[in-house]
């Protein structure tokens, strides 16, 4: 393929639609390792053994509605509006209640009001999270880690923008506000990307990662790892992944 074509096609790739968190347009593109645990297969046990849920920064509501049925009342937040209606028209159905809300702010609940709250990838307000909690509820979180894909940053300039966010720093301050860890592990794997354009689309859908990313903005960066991607055949960087189950005291 000439250089031309390949950028045509990164910008074809660049102005795919991405829509909730859903990265099919891209899943036989890349490889993915997954972490030892099983989040979702956690969160769907503790589901099944509580009353009133809420999931925080639900997205598309992807991973949420696989835990379905819900027993007494399930509530899902999510800040980025464009969220909001997939996870509406996806949850909904199901019975869930799904409000536009920022995990980072003053939850629009009650003191005390769930007996689990469910955060995968979202940000963390520890002291909102442990407010709404009902005492002897539990929390369980699936979080990136502070350093994840420094290595793709790295390619592009960038920086990680949440370095403190790393198990032990996040551990100590849910400790602190009265928070039992009762398990947390932390793990990094590998994201292996079989072209370059699946790149662009991976950056273009999380745009906090490199500021200002575009094709046209990033040529030069992108021309690059198409080199590294004819020399080495893929392009393989490192996830980084924490979690924690823990219970109200």
């Amino acid at each position: 393929m000439k250089s031309k074509d390949i950028i045509e096609q990164w910008k074809k790739d660049e102005a795919a639609i991405f829509k909730g968190w859903d990265f099919s347009y891209i899943k036989d593109r890349i490889i993915e390792e997954e972490p030892p645990w099983d989040y979702k297969n956690l969160a769907k046990k503790l589901v099944e053994k509580s009353s009133v849920v809420l999931d925080v920064a639900t997205g598309g509501g992807e991973i949420f509605s696989s835990f379905a049925p819900f027993s007494k009342r399930a509530v899902a937040i999510e800040g980025y509006m464009p969220n909001v209606a997939v996870a509406k028209k996806r949850l909904e159905p199901l019975g869930v209640e799904v409000l536009e809300a920022n995990e980072v702010d003053i939850l629009p609940f009650a003191d005390e009001e769930f007996d689990l709250v469910l955060n995968r990838h979202g940000g963390l307000r520890l002291q909102e999270i442990f407010r709404v909690l009902k005492r002897g509820g539990f929390f369980l979180t699936q979080q990136v880690g502070g350093d994840n894909l420094f290595d793709l940053l790295t390619e592009f300039g960038a920086k990680p923008k949440w370095q403190d966010n790393v198990l032990s720093v996040v551990q100590k301050k849910m400790t602190d506000i009265g928070f039992e860890i009762l398990r947390s592990e932390e793990w990094k794997g590998k994201i292996i990307f079989k072209d370059v354009g699946a790149v662009v689309y991976f950056l273009k859908a999380i745009p906090w990662a490199v500021d200002n990313f575009s094709v046209d903005t990033h040529l030069i960066y992108l021309e690059k790892l198409q080199e590294k991607l004819e020399q080495k055949g893929r392009l393989e960087f490192t996830y980084a992944r924490f979690f924690i189950f823990a219970k109200k005291k």
